[in-house]
């Protein structure tokens, strides 16, 4: 395992990279994930960064965690043009990190979720003016904010607008969903005291009027901000667990990949 970090506008990126990929002829290039951990775009959530990100390397992706800014850093549409540009970055280093640039997922938690759903729905916003390229080929959106209007998580909705009603607007992803969102795997706890059920089942609804493909998992148990599931993020559950291998296996088919 090789370790890299780099810089993305304001942001700083850790990426954990197969070293093995100059000795194995299995896969010179290797499909990669980005993951956004949550934090109500106050701070990112430790739990929901390395975790994940090495549960993928462990299937030979080639994994980074975003450290996008938050707090009185997030407004100006801040956090997205940081993806966006490591999206383009990941797209730009292909060769050297040993990365399939038609297979690049982004992953995100919570406000993380609602992060990568807006790269997803604004990456060809002409308002937002995005790099070229910044489309993900997949998403993974996990317990995700969604909605700014109903079942809207209120910290993160003003954190991230700054009491802008027109940007809070822009935001409710419910109505930004075109027939050129990424294919999405989105999942959430039935528990989930904090950022409502609803917020993926509508999205769920909205991605397959739009014909975009998507797989949605609501489980009967699952707090907010369990991450992996296990003792190693300390937030145990035997039946949200259930989500990782099934996404695995989701985005393995979706990236023709085996690991």
């Amino acid at each position: 395992m090789e370790a890299v970090t780099f810089r993305a506008l304001e942001s700083r990126v850790t990426g954990y990279l197969r070293a093995d990929t100059d000795r194995l002829r299995a896969h010179k290039v290797r499909p990669a994930l980005v993951v956004c951990p949550g934090g109500a775009y106050q701070y990112c959530s430790p739990r929901e960064g390395e975790a994940p990100a090495l549960a993928f390397s462990a299937d030979g992706y080639q994994t980074f965690v975003l450290e996008y800014s938050c707090g009185e850093r997030a407004g100006g549409y801040r956090p997205l043009r940081e993806l966006a540009e490591t999206v383009c970055i990941l797209r730009r280093n292909a060769e050297r990190w040993h990365i399939d640039p038609e297979r690049i997922a982004v992953m995100g938690f919570s406000a993380g979720g609602h992060l990568a759903a807006s790269l997803g729905a604004l990456w060809s916003d002409p308002e937002l003016g995005l790099p070229p390229r910044a489309r993900p080929d997949a998403l993974i959106l996990c317990y995700p904010v969604v909605s700014t209007r109903e079942y809207a998580h209120e910290e993160s909705a003003r954190t991230l607008s700054g009491g802008d009603e027109t940007v809070r607007e822009k935001l409710h992803l419910l109505d930004r969903v075109t027939p050129d969102f990424p294919p999405t795997f989105l999942w959430h706890g039935g528990q989930d005291a904090s950022v409502p059920p609803e917020n993926s089942l509508l999205l769920a609804i909205q991605l397959k009027r739009n014909g975009v493909p998507v797989e949605y998992h609501l489980f009967e148990t699952g707090l907010h901000g369990i991450s992996t599931c296990n003792q190693e993020v300390e937030t145990p559950d035997e039946i949200c667990r259930a989500w990782l291998p099934l996404c695995k296996t989701w985005l393995n088919h979706r990236f023709h990949y085996q690991p």
